[in-house]
């Protein structure tokens, strides 16, 4: 595939894929006689993996170090095994504060819709 189709089929630009491509997230990309990029399924796997990672709020650093280690091959599955656990464990805090504040959100809500209740006379006693 296509810069242009990669890049619309995972909702991003061809600059993310040349940025993460340039990063060596991705790739490195086989390009045509004419210089045109060439996506194969492993560098669209690579793109998911990473864009998923992203989204998840992982820093280029962490997917740079655990690609690179993923390159090397089977020998190197303890240390990203352990690079894994660590970041599952920061996103696991980040998800537990979230988790928190749409509580306390929905909390603020509700008291929100209860004063409104009362202060219209509407409330059912």
């Amino acid at each position: 595939m296509q810069i242009s189709e990669v890049a619309k089929k995972f909702g991003m630009t061809p600059d993310t894929l040349r940025y993460y491509e340039k990063e060596e997230l991705i790739g490195p990309i086989e390009k045509g006689k004419n210089g045109i990029r060439n996506y194969t399924e492993k560098d669209m796997q690579r793109i998911q993996f990473v864009k998923c990672m992203r989204a998840a709020g992982l820093e280029i650093s962490f997917l740079k170090r655990y690609i690179k280690l993923l390159d090397e091959g089977d020998n190197t599955i303890k240390e990203r095994k352990e690079i894994l656990v660590e970041q599952r464990r920061i996103l696991k805090e980040k998800l537990d504060a979230m988790q928190e504040a749409y509580d306390k959100l929905n909390m603020k809500i509700d008291l929100c819709d209860k004063f409104s209740l009362r202060s219209s006379g509407r409330e059912n006693k």
